[in-house]
């Protein structure tokens, strides 16, 4: 069915050769920047920070960017933020000292923002280009990419960004936007359904009750959106990676690629797990809760390993569960959300998952400069291990 779809769909496989280019330049620059800061400042707290900046701008823009989604031309949209962050993507070319890291900054949060209006627009776009009896298959392979750009992406990067150095990674990452754009231009799938005549938008803050009304009124679109959000809580453990990569491993630019590496390979194949195990969707939806317990179990691991294949195979495992837990949720929230009302619904879903992130980021970030790398990832592990039990036990009853 996978290559089927990828033969006989040419906009679906437009819109998938785009994300595979676009996400391999994103760990091109991940790999890149993490480097530098821990280069620079040798701070775990600063290198958490810099992952907090891909992440919390992403949840004070998604009210809005949720809005235009489902308002704009989709295509076009994505489109412009293609544009925009490919010249974000050079900022971080001025981080020459400690002193000009903000720079760095600030283009993380310009191509952060830009996300908050992309993932979603793609996210709500993804069930009008293909047909519904395809759509499950085609979320397994767009959430493929992500998992397949990051463990191609990661390990090119660090070995890139030992060889050439960090600039030209930035360099790429811009490239890898610039192409996105020109491959989405030549989509011509509608991207959303016709509005009927006199359809209005609300105002923003109307706009966001509604989205609030509508989740609170049908209790599976809840537990799917709380399900991302509470996995976050303890997702910002992903940025012990860097510090496990270059200080624990002591593999520099290549450790930090190679487990990166690993997660994305795990997330790669996790989505074809879970889709190989059950394809009824409700036995999917229940696994949502045994694929995060599996992500907090390998980083526990991590937080105990002492070499860096031993790391990289526990953070495989734990991706395994990450990955899987992802794609379903998004495709639940596809299947069980109308076009209407889609791009505000992950709008929603992206900003919850960007928020709780940030937090956990922070507050790992802290604990490993106070308590140790080891004790950080245990703890963080701990925290989706237990939501992880409480989502699975008050939401089984649902997916009948």
């Amino acid at each position: 069915m996978y290559v089927r779809l990828l033969r006989h769909n040419r906009d679906f496989r437009l819109l998938y050769l785009g994300s595979l280019i676009s996400l391999g330049g994103d760990w091109f620059l991940t790999v890149a920047l993490l480097d530098l800061v821990l280069q620079l400042t040798g701070s775990a707290t600063l290198a958490s920070l810099m992952l907090l900046c891909q992440t919390l701008p992403i949840f004070l823009a998604t009210p809005i960017a949720g809005r235009a989604v489902d308002r704009l031309d989709r295509r076009r949209l994505m489109i412009t933020v293609d544009l925009l962050r490919a010249i974000a993507c050079l900022l971080p070319l001025f981080a020459r000292t400690p002193a000009l890291l903000p720079f760095a900054y600030a283009g993380v949060i310009a191509i952060s923002i830009g996300s908050a209006y992309f993932e979603p627009a793609s996210q709500a776009a993804l069930p009008n280009i293909v047909a519904p009896e395809e759509l499950s298959a085609a979320n397994v392979l767009m959430g493929s990419t992500w998992g397949t750009m990051l463990a191609v992406g990661a390990a090119i990067g660090g070995a890139v960004t030992m060889r050439f150095g960090r600039d030209v990674s930035f360099v790429v990452d811009a490239i890898s936007f610039l192409a996105s754009a020109a491959i989405l231009w030549r989509m011509r799938a509608r991207f959303a359904e016709e509005r009927p005549a006199g359809h209005e938008h609300p105002p923003l803050i109307e706009s966001m009750r509604e989205t609030i009304r509508y989740a609170r009124g049908h209790p599976r679109v809840l537990a799917l959106l709380m399900s991302k959000g509470g996995y976050g809580l303890g997702a910002g453990v992903i940025a012990m990676l860097s510090v496990f990569g270059k200080e624990i491993f002591r593999a520099g630019a290549f450790g930090i690629g190679l487990l990166f590496a690993a997660r994305g390979l795990g997330a790669l194949l996790g989505p074809f797990l879970v889709r190989a195990i059950s394809r009824r969707d409700n036995v999917q939806y229940r696994f949502i809760a045994v694929s995060i317990l599996t992500f907090g179990v390998g980083y526990i691991c991590l937080g105990v390993s002492r070499s860096l294949l031993v790391g990289a195979i526990a953070v495989f495992a734990a991706h395994l569960g990450g990955g899987a837990q992802w794609q379903t949720s998004t495709y639940g929230l596809q299947r069980e959300t109308p076009d209407w009302i889609r791009g505000r619904v992950f709008g929603a879903d992206y900003g919850f998952l960007t928020l709780t992130m940030s937090l956990s980021y922070l507050g790992i970030g802290i604990a490993s400069d106070h308590f140790g790398p080891a004790r950080a990832t245990i703890g963080a592990a701990s925290v989706a291990i237990l939501w992880a039990i409480t989502w699975g036990a008050t939401t089984w009853r649902l997916w009948r």
